[in-house]
Order: C-alpha cells, then structure tokens, then sequence
C-alpha cells in the first residue's frame, strides 16, 4: 500500500539508461546516489472515502491517530513517574479543547485580510487551516489551568506529554501531503513532491518536518528513560529541551515553505520558533546554572 504513495519515478530510470547509452554504461557516483534517492511523493487525494454526505478524509484520521498514541504513551510515560494515568487521560480532553480553537484562532489572526472578507469562513475549520504553534499555545494554556485546578506541577505534566507532542507532530504532518499543502520552494532534487494543481515538483517539507519530529522524539524518549534509570533531570528539562529541538527544526525548515504565515517580510513560525528556543535556553540556564526550579503553578 506504501508503494502507492512513494513511487520511484521511471522518467528518472529512464534518464539513467540514456546516461548509460552515451556514457558506455559508466555511471558516477553522484549518479548512483541520485539513483538510489529518487523518490517521488504524489498524494493519491485528501479522502479515503465519501458516502453521500459522510466524508472521510487522511488529515482527520491522522489527527485522531496522533492523539490516541499520544495519549496512551504519555499515560505510561505518567505512570513511571508515580503519577495517576487517569489524569493525563483528563488532560488530554482539556488539551484538545484548548488547541483546536487555538490553532484556528492563530491561523485566522495571520490570515485576517482574507478572512476579513469572508468571516462565514471563520468556523469552517473542517476545510482547513489551523497552525501547530497556536495549538501548542493554545495547550500550553489549558495544561497551566488543569494543573493549577488539580495541584499538580505544570512542569511535570509538561515532560510527560513532549514525547507525545513530537510523537504526534510527525504523524499530522502527513496530513498535509494528502492535502497537498505545505510543501516547499520548487526542487530538482532526486526526492519530491509533486503537485498535481502546480504541475511541477516541490520540496517535501510535510516529510522534512515528519522526519525532524521522529528525531525528536527519540531524544526525548531517550532522556526520559536515561532519567528514569540513571540520571536525575530537573523538572521541566524535557519540555524545554523540545522548545529547543522542535524550534531549530521548524526554523529552518519553515524557510523553505512557500504558504508561511507572514508579519509584513517576516515568516511567523520562525520568530516564535526563535522565542522557543530563547525560552527553551534560558530556562535549562535557570535549572542547571543558576541551580533553581522553574516557577510552577505549584508555587502561587
């Protein structure tokens, strides 16, 4: 079934073979290398299937799937640090409660001139449009509010859910390459994108971004285990070192976007991906060189 989706392009095979033909069969190693690289990626459509007024659609079940591995993984992350799993299974209901709107209301922010002409479109979320970093905001917010009603530290729930959230990221952003969105500047490169309405080929950033998560995510397991049968992390690293991880692969990937949210000249997702890493920074400077906690809702 994957094979439907990434396909070894045969004009490629086929520029080869003339290589070969006026070449006496002599390939460089560059060659061989663009030979084994060469992958096309094509979305077969952003549904799975439409019985008359039900459409399922990729995003959406992608979506889904992230939050119910993110969920059961974080409630066994909560679990190794004595914390009742029942309570991350309730903070999940206030997570996507505050991250969907969020996401949108960010989204539409960025996106006013146009929305301001068509404001009907405001709440049609089901058609698209919603942005990573308002829905971590908008999270962000939510978690700070169920751990100060529950008395539980901020910062705890935090570690548990980042290898969740970065988990979860790289799943979603294959949601874009069945919508055909969020791809990059146009490329030659052996690996691509191609988009049937632009007819031409463009960096697969859906899948620069979904393999940069998948990294993530095995640092931040990796600390999380280490932490648990070794060494002791102060509370809070491991959502910091996400800000910090997350961040540098989000700004560099986000400059080769085309449909980046802007602020005049400025791409958005990258001021708040180098807040993210400032935030991030200085917050293990507080914990590790200054020698003090984080302030947490705990506290107040």
């Amino acid at each position: 079934m994957l094979a439907e989706f990434i396909n070894l392009p045969t004009v490629g095979i086929e520029n080869l073979f003339s290589i070969q033909q006026f070449s006496d069969f002599n390939l460089t190693a560059f060659d061989s290398t663009r030979a084994i690289l060469a992958w096309t990626f094509v979305s077969p459509g952003e549904e799975i299937l439409k019985i008359g007024f039900v459409r399922l659609k990729w995003y959406g079940l992608l979506i889904a799937t992230a939050v119910l591995i993110g969920v059961n993984l974080s409630m066994r992350l909560a679990k190794s640090r004595q914390i009742d799993p029942e309570s991350i299974a309730d903070l999940s209901i206030w997570l996507v409660l505050g991250a969907i709107p969020s996401a949108r209301l960010y989204y539409v922010a960025f996106e006013w001139q146009t929305y301001s002409r068509h404001p009907e479109q405001i709440i049609k979320i089901w058609e698209g449009g919603i942005a990573i970093y308002g829905a971590i905001i908008g999270g962000a917010i939510a978690a700070i509010i169920f751990a100060k009603v529950k008395q539980i530290s901020f910062w705890q729930l935090a570690d548990i859910v980042a290898p969740s959230l970065a988990l979860g990221q790289a799943i979603g952003r294959w949601g874009n390459f069945f919508n055909s969105e969020a791809y990059g500047s146009r490329t030659d490169l052996p690996w691509k994108l191609y988009i049937p309405n632009e007819r031409d080929y463009f960096h697969p950033t859906f899948l620069y971004e979904s393999l940069w998560n998948l990294l993530v995510f095995g640092i931040l397991m990796w600390l999380f285990i280490d932490n648990t049968r070794h060494h002791r992390l102060k509370t809070g690293s491991l959502f910091l070192v996400y800000l910090i991880a997350y961040g540098i692969g989000r700004f560099g990937i986000e400059g080769l976007r085309t449909d980046s949210l802007m602020l005049g000249s400025l791409r958005i997702s990258q001021i708040v991906s180098l807040v993210n890493i400032t935030i991030g920074t200085l917050g293990l400077l507080w914990l590790y060189i200054r020698q003090r906690n984080l302030p947490d809702v705990l506290d107040s």
